[in-house]
């Protein structure tokens, strides 16, 4: 087959760059690595695939654009106006690389929420040496996992692993879940499986389904002890409820890498909620080398796939979203 591959994935190795030049050459496909915006205007209408980080403006001119892979595992950014132009391109994310970062980035936000890091932080800035007095642990602890994909299982995985006593996974589909979750619950049971967690965290996409899924409602199921985790999307929890019950102590803590806008503004209120880290949407990305890894083998695999003309793995349901 002939056609032009356009990348645009700043963290591609040599290592990378030549396991996704063995397979064009061999099925004789051009690659061409943008450089800069010029570039990408003069090139993106002849590419037949597209990989990595592509601005969604930049699909107006891909008129011979048969396939994009996306380097991220959220895709709501091409689900607009800009690819539903043109239905018959295939969309596939990176769902699967992120599973290792983002579960690691979650058990780091929740120890140190369970073992009050941010206020020994500010103990210590003041020179103190006092001791705050209770903690709690994962272990033994009843945790909801709200979406049950690569990285909510990934996170559940460990977490078991640390001794947590009960696993509620929830979930849009009816599936079997992994044996790291002891119990199974559907969207619309979503209330029952919130009452009486200790931990709650948020790994769903951004959908129409899932905007405001946790409301202020439903964060009043909460217990004062409960802490929650969202590493999903701002736009799927109600921010200003939040900040009411972190700040009138109605629950222990929160942390977002998620949020809503994005980035956040300086005079924002939520930079200075009580008993809540934030950090600006860097839970995945590709700062890890092993998801950098995993996510040009996936495309590699794909690659391969396309030009045996096999149906593609990861292709987003453009009506679900993910």
């Amino acid at each position: 087959m002939t056609g032009t591959v356009g990348i645009k994935a700043d963290f591609l190795t040599s290592k990378h760059k030549r396991d996704i030049e063995r397979i064009a050459l061999s099925n004789n496909l051009k690659l061409h690595y943008f450089t800069d915006t010029a570039d990408m205007d003069a090139v993106i209408g002849q590419c037949e695939i597209l990989y990595g980080y592509i601005p969604p403006e930049k699909l107006r001119q891909a008129a011979s654009l048969r396939w994009l892979a996306c380097a991220s595992s959220g895709v709501e950014q091409y689900l607009g106006e800009y690819l539903y132009a043109a239905p018959g391109v295939i969309l596939t994310n990176s769902a699967g690389a992120y599973g290792i970062t983002i579960s690691e980035h979650i058990i780091t936000t929740l120890l140190m929420l369970l073992r009050r890091i941010p206020e020994y932080y500010d103990v210590v800035h003041q020179h103190q040496w006092k001791d705050l007095g209770r903690i709690r642990s994962i272990y033994g602890s009843v945790i909801t996992v709200v979406g049950t994909g690569d990285i909510g299982t990934a996170f559940a995985q460990r977490a078991k692993a640390l001794g947590a006593a009960h696993i509620r996974g929830v979930h849009r589909t009816n599936k079997v879940l992994p044996r790291c979750f002891d119990e199974s619950y559907a969207v619309e049971d979503l209330d029952f499986a919130l009452a009486g967690a200790d931990i709650v965290v948020l790994c769903v996409p951004g959908t129409k389904e899932t905007e405001h899924l946790i409301t202020r409602e439903r964060l009043g199921l909460l217990k004062k002890t409960s802490v929650l985790i969202n590493v999903g999307r701002g736009s799927v929890l109600d921010q200003d409820a939040l900040m009411e019950v972190l700040n009138s102590g109605k629950i222990a803590g929160a942390a977002l890498d998620v949020t809503n806008p994005e980035p956040l503004p300086p005079e924002h209120p939520l930079w200075n909620t009580k008993n809540l880290i934030i950090t600006p949407h860097v839970s995945g990305n590709m700062s890890l080398d092993i998801t950098c890894d995993i996510d040009v083998n996936m495309f590699c695999d794909n690659l391969t796939r396309y030009c045996r003309q096999q149906p593609l793995k990861h292709v987003v349901e453009r009506s679900v979203g993910y």
